[in-house]
């Protein structure tokens, strides 16, 4: 299932939206930094596993901003998600580790998850902020249906 949201309208501008952009990375360069002060520096072994969402029984959503700033740093069409393992996971291992989302960045498996969702509840909220603020709509976006708005299709 897909949801009513046209990339390219906002992605063919976004290249000169550097505002959106710097505000990116630096909710990310925070988050990161938040995260590795809240987790257990050795929860995360980088086994891959929490990309396999059907298999480790959980779903990744993401939000507007999220998705503009991996379209701006990653070849589109996106990969499409065929199933419950995200395309971008290659043997083993993120292959776009550094534009990852804000779920990819905060989940470990093995880690607090009152933590993290004190993390990420105050992070959604600064997403809002910044769809306000750059008048963009906000979406809350399951990953599958997200990475499915730029696949190919056969029409």
């Amino acid at each position: 299932m897909g949801f009513d949201f046209d990339i390219s309208k906002y992605h063919s501008g976004l290249s000169s939206c550097r505002a959106l952009l710097a505000e990116m990375d630096t909710l990310y360069q925070e988050l990161d930094a938040k995260v590795a002060g809240v987790n257990d520096p050795t929860a995360c072994r980088a086994c891959g596993r929490c990309c396999d969402f059907d298999a480790f029984g959980h779903k990744l959503y993401l939000t507007t901003p999220e998705l503009l700033y991996f379209a701006h740093h990653v070849a589109q069409p996106f990969m499409p998600m065929t199933d419950g393992v995200c395309p971008y996971r290659i043997d083993g291992k993120c292959s776009v580790y550094l534009y990852r989302f804000t779920g990819c960045r905060i989940f470990q498996c093995c880690s607090s998850t009152a933590a993290q969702s004190d993390l990420t509840e105050a992070t959604i909220a600064r997403l809002k902020q910044l769809c306000r603020e750059h008048n963009i709509p906000y979406h809350y976006i399951n990953l599958n249906a997200a990475l499915n708005c730029t696949a190919p299709t056969d029409r």
